[in-house]
């Protein structure tokens, strides 16, 4: 009876949280081991009904670089990267598109319906299809640049960077109680197919849904400090100072980046956590602890425009 009671009291505890976020828009960003780890998986999935089915709406934009990278080095083609970017020339390309848009989109659509019911249903999507995702090829000294570091000569081939997002299309698909799942795979002007960042475009997505919160799912603990802790909570001005003196560095450097400028975009939080955790997502919104870091904009509920600065 003991354990009931205890049950009980957790469910009980996540009730304000589920009346808060009720209606919202979360848009969460799946990837690492997350990804690959049957059990984290399946926990992942149930994760997502359960937010589904208490009434918030959920978009999953999912990554999948070290399959693509295992894929052209099954078809006898090696993996090349410059400044830490996949350099996609049309026979990459292609790679990443059938790799992306088809067997990860697809699964990660099937794992989910696994679980969803009869009244909720992930649909799988690419960025081509309803031009849900119009690109441009990246401006690399642009992005560089604003990481710190030195942009490549080197070309980088159909890598871009996002145009515009059809949020009507994904505003029609959440009405109606879907679950869209976005391949980060974007549509140039003649119709070409552009490799993007899955961090920008979940970025891109959640602002311009006007997302409550994006979530990170990541195989770190969370931001960390130059002693090695993790930062519960941060603030823009805080990261900035982080990022100036060092402590955020290496591959989580652009993913803060793309958490700030969500943020100056009008996301209200952005979770970067744990993937490694089993049901870190539940961990993370439905409890006052939480397991990651959440990068919070100095907006108050009064104000219009959020003091960040990309």
């Amino acid at each position: 009876m003991e354990e009931l009671i205890y049950r009980a009291k957790i469910l009980q505890s996540a009730l304000p949280y589920i009346r808060e976020f009720y209606g919202k828009v979360f848009v969460i960003k799946y990837g690492g081991s997350a990804m690959v780890e049957e059990g984290l998986r399946d926990s992942f999935a149930r994760d997502v009904v359960l937010l589904s089915y208490v009434g918030i709406k959920v978009v999953v934009v999912h990554g999948g670089g070290p399959q693509i990278s295992k894929t052209l080095e099954k078809m006898g083609i090696k993996p090349h990267f410059v400044g830490g970017m996949r350099k996609t020339d049309q026979e990459t390309m292609h790679v990443v598109e059938m790799v992306l848009s088809g067997d990860i989109n697809k699964d990660i659509v099937a794992l989910i319906n696994t679980h969803s019911g009869k009244k909720v249903y992930a649909v799988g999507l690419s960025g081509r299809d309803g031009q849900l995702i119009k690109a441009r090829k990246l401006d690399k000294v642009r992005y560089f640049r604003e990481l710190g570091l030195e942009p490549p000569e080197e070309d980088l081939g159909f890598v871009g960077e996002v145009e515009e997002v059809n949020v009507e299309l994904l505003r029609t698909l959440l009405e109606k109680g879907y679950i869209p799942v976005i391949a980060p795979v974007g549509v140039g002007d003649e119709g070409e197919a552009y490799n993007i960042n899955a961090d920008l475009v979940a970025c891109e997505v959640a602002a311009a849904l006007k997302a409550e919160k994006i979530i990170f799912m990541t195989d770190t603990e969370g931001i960390k400090d130059a002693e090695g802790r993790v930062i519960p909570t941060l603030t823009p001005d805080e990261a900035y100072r982080l990022i100036k003196e060092g402590v955020i560095k290496g591959g989580m450097l652009p993913k803060v980046k793309s958490a700030l400028r969500s943020l100056a975009m009008g996301v209200r939080k952005v979770h970067i956590i744990d993937g490694r955790v089993p049901h870190a997502i539940l961990l993370e919104v439905f409890t006052d602890e939480g397991i990651g870091t959440e990068v919070v904009s100095t907006l108050s509920p009064q104000d219009t425009e959020p003091s960040v600065r990309i």
